[in-house]
Formats: structure tokens, sequence, C-alpha cells
């Protein structure tokens, strides 16, 4: 194994240990390099590594930071993956329409308050909609969002791409999903929205999202009929 191998995986393992702790920055390069007997250079390609595995980021003339979910990430073997939403997935030939079911604001459950990582008194965003791809039901999205670091999301934004208002608009950077895939029976809602029968399958993902820093924005829910097919998922392994 490399030099600069070695050193991103100790520094990992440091992570994990909270020696350099969630939310705080890491040493300077400086210090670092000169910690593990090594060049800038190599020690470069040390956070290049930490960078793609999604422990730490980077901000320009500032430090590089432990990201807010690393810990997560450290004790997981699969699901860290970059996400974007239907819009983009599906791409400029489908024709996309998004029929909002429930959009109204609200405080957070005690779930909500773990996955988002938030106070009870955060307002949440609380929106279903149902995604219809080329005038058939696509997916039933069940999402929360908190309202202090989306905000201005209305109506407009939920009938068009609600990733893409929060990339070009608010110029915020998407990191990664974990994401909990299972194939389930229909709920009443399911078969009304999607249009399904009782006996045809749905395929769930539950997921909580995250921007680049690793604050988490949205814990959704999403159904899809069995046959609007599967997802493509790259897997980020923790190779220590």
């Amino acid at each position: 194994m490399s030099k600069y191998e070695d050193v991103a995986n100790d520094i990992i393992e440091k992570i994990k240990s909270g020696v350099y702790p969630t939310g705080e920055p890491l040493p300077d390069q400086k210090r670092l390099a000169k910690e593990y007997s090594t060049s800038r250079m190599t020690l470069q390609k040390s956070l290049s590594i930490l960078k793609s595995k999604g422990f730490v980021y980077s901000q320009q003339g500032a430090a590089t930071y432990v990201k807010s979910n690393a810990d997560s990430i450290a004790n997981m073997d699969v699901g860290v993956d970059q996400y974007v939403g239907t819009t983009k997935l599906l791409g400029d030939s489908r024709q996309i329409v998004s029929k909002i079911i429930k959009f109204k604001m609200r405080y957070p459950n005690k779930d909500e308050q773990e996955k988002l990582k938030i106070d009870p008194t955060d307002v949440i965003y609380d929106i279903k909609r149902l995604r219809i791809v080329d005038g058939k039901p696509y997916a039933l999205e069940y999402t929360t969002m908190p309202v202090k670091l989306i905000p201005g999301v209305d109506e407009k934004v939920l009938h068009n791409s609600i990733y893409g208002y929060i990339q070009n608009e608010l110029k915020l950077i998407i990191g990664a999903a974990f994401r909990n895939f299972t194939a389930n029976k229909p709920t009443s809602e399911d078969m009304e929205y999607l249009e399904i029968k009782e006996d045809d399958p749905v395929f769930r993902v539950t997921q909580t999202v995250f921007l680049d820093d690793g604050t988490p924005y949205e814990y959704s829910t999403t159904d899809r009929p069995y046959d609007t097919g599967g997802y493509v998922v790259f897997v980020s392994h923790n190779s220590n």
C-alpha cells in the first residue's frame, strides 16, 4: 500500500475514534505533513482520497473540514452515493409533471429531528408529490426538509425540480445520500395515485440526503411501481 493511502486510512481511523471531531477542521497541511513525515504533495493525495470517500470537504482559502456525517459514513459499508433528482435522472427527453398533493410547513417529529439533526422548534417543509412521466404515474414522493436550510421553496419550485432549485438558485452543493431499498406491498395511497393493484409490489427508497459539508437537508420516502425500472447506485467502500 502506498504512503498516501496509509496516511488517508490513519486519518479515517482518527475520525472514527473522535481524534478529529465531525464538523471541525483538520490540522493544516503543513502540520499534517510533518506529523506523517511526508511531503505536501503526498498529503494532498491522501486528502483527495478522504474527499472522494465523503469524509472531508474543503472551503476555498480555508481549512479542510471533517464532514458532519463522517461518523455515519465510517460505520457504513454501502449506501453512499452522489444523488440527482428525477428530472436530471430521466433527462430532457421525458415529459415530467409534478402534481402537488400536500405542501405545508410544520414542526418535525422525533424521527425527523434525528434524521435531519434539527431541533423540535425548527420548521420543516412537509411535501407529498406525484411524479408523472410521459403521462403515466411514476413515483409518489414524501419529502421533509428544514426551511432554514432550504429557504424559498414554493409551488413553482415543486412543479419543477427541487434539486435544480437547490443547486442553481441557492448555490448549494449536494453531497451524498444514505438509502434503504425495499420491496413493499402498496399502501392505499400507492394504489390511488400510482394506479396499481393491491397485489402489485412497489419499490421503496427511504433516504437521508446531505449537502457537501455533511449537513442533512432531506429525509424522504419514494414509492414507485415495480415496472418503472431500478436505480443505478455508485457505492463508496471504506478500504481500511
